[in-house]
């Protein structure tokens, strides 16, 4: 990566450690399971996907910041769990990860679920709303793609 992305961490399941991806997990599960209090199957066997990407930004504590991109079926791309810790929220961490997994995306159509309250976060990155909302874990979801080709505007 380059510019602000210089400290955006890009690894294959296989290029994890165990300890950084012991990090990654409980981030996700500290926001997702805990702060937003969703019990859901966190482990969805997709980490380890011989075409999963783990993006992360550190922080002083572990990581401040992860996305993955997965694999789907006919070269699209999905792009999901995405969190920022809570003490490195609001300094732009998540844009920072979006525009580098946008990168390492390509030109290949790209879906996401975004909770429905940072859909505009998404739509400054090319993805329009591609459906109807819906709620998952107590939490207004709505789905969203960037086109084949598309190209983000941040």
């Amino acid at each position: 990566m380059t510019g602000d992305d210089d400290d955006v961490r890009v690894a294959s399941f296989e290029e994890l450690d165990v300890r950084t991806f012991h990090d990654l997990l409980r981030l996700r599960i500290d926001v997702f399971v805990v702060e937003q209090a969703c019990a859901y199957p966190e482990l969805d066997g997709r980490d380890v996907e011989p075409g999963t990407r783990h993006l992360w930004l550190p922080g002083a504590d572990g990581p401040a910041a992860y996305l993955r991109i997965l694999a789907d079926p006919g070269g699209v791309a999905r792009i999901g769990r995405v969190v920022v810790a809570p003490a490195a929220r609001r300094a732009g961490l998540a844009g920072r990860l979006m525009t580098a997994a946008l990168r390492i995306v390509g030109d290949r159509p790209c879906v996401l679920e975004a909770q429905s309250h940072l859909v505009g976060l998404y739509a400054r990155h090319g993805f329009t709303v591609r459906g109807a909302e819906y709620v998952e874990d107590g939490i207004p979801h709505t789905p969203m793609h960037r086109p084949l080709g598309d190209r983000p505007t941040v």
